[in-house]
């Protein structure tokens, strides 16, 4: 047993301060992801949270070249983003996919001139690998009330729009016509959304910030339709997925002679992918066994 605790627990793991603020802001942001990531995944915006991760990525690179903490530019501009988004896209589709596209045009143009300047201005060594496929290990401690309390507006704006958000999602037509407020609803879950995409780029890096935001979400409505159940289900997947990659990248170091761990962020999304096959994979067992129960109950 000792020598199984060993294998899976590299010597220092529990006593290492890195891995203690990385598992804290790590399971933080993975559960306001799941949370806004249901609701993203339900109203069918994934494409605005993939566009909002390149707007934290201008946001970070952007912070980074004035000598701010690249939290402020995630978050900050992720909302400037959102915002606008929300202000010239329409509430049908067609609308908010255009907006969504000429925000994240501008978006990219502004990540590659932030990164350009900050790589050619001799910032900070591996600024691009930290913008835009994180770097968690090396988030210090002081920055966890930030993440604590951007991650508690966001499940707040997300609890206080919790109601009617469900029913404009089924159809904004009907919450208008029973006098629900789809405008100021509409902008309090993009605000959750932009905080939510600003911590995990963060985490995983902006351009893998999608992945913790729609993965476990996707995984958990595989398994469920309740969206209570979604809600805790994917809670529970984006918070795995993330400790058990924080662990495997601590661990990786250990591994061979060479003794260079691999990106944290790498194993955090590919445990979710696995975990998005593992429930689709069970979801399609399940109605295979009821198809067989219902044939052979018919025939009984």
């Amino acid at each position: 047993m000792h020598q199984l605790y060993t294998w899976i627990f590299e010597p220092g793991f529990f006593s290492s301060p890195q891995v203690r603020v990385a598992a804290t802001i790590g399971g933080v942001t993975a559960m306001v992801s799941a949370v806004v990531g249901v609701f993203t995944v339900i109203r069918g915006q994934s494409f605005g949270g993939h566009a909002l991760g390149d707007v934290s990525a201008a946001g970070g690179s952007g912070a980074v070249l004035a000598g701010m903490s690249p939290l402020a530019g995630f978050v900050g501009l992720g909302v400037f983003g959102a915002g606008v988004m929300d202000m010239i896209g329409a509430r049908r589709g067609r609308g908010r996919d255009l907006a969504t596209g000429i925000v994240l045009g501008a978006a990219i143009g502004l990540s590659a001139l932030f990164l350009y300047l900050d790589t050619t201005r001799g910032a900070t060594t591996g600024t691009t690998q930290q913008i835009l496929f994180g770097s968690i290990f090396t988030v210090t401690g002081s920055t966890i009330p930030a993440v604590v309390i951007l991650g508690g507006i966001s499940l707040g704006c997300i609890a206080v729009a919790y109601r009617p958000l469900l029913l404009i999602t089924v159809s904004s037509d009907i919450a208008a016509a029973r006098g629900v407020r789809v405008r100021l609803v509409g902008l309090l879950y993009v605000l959750a959304l932009a905080l939510s995409v600003g911590l995990s780029s963060m985490s995983v890096g902006a351009i893998l910030s999608t992945a913790l935001l729609i993965g476990p979400a996707a995984a958990a409505l595989r398994l469920t339709r309740t969206v209570v159940r979604a809600l805790a289900s994917a809670c529970l997947i984006g918070v795995g997925a993330t400790w058990l990659g924080v662990l495997l990248s601590y661990d990786s170091y250990y591994w061979g002679s060479g003794r260079q761990g691999l990106p944290v962020s790498f194993f955090i999304v590919a445990v979710v992918f696995v975990a998005y096959l593992v429930c689709g994979l069970q979801t399609a067992w399940m109605a295979r066994y009821r198809r067989e129960e219902a044939r052979c109950s018919r025939l009984s």
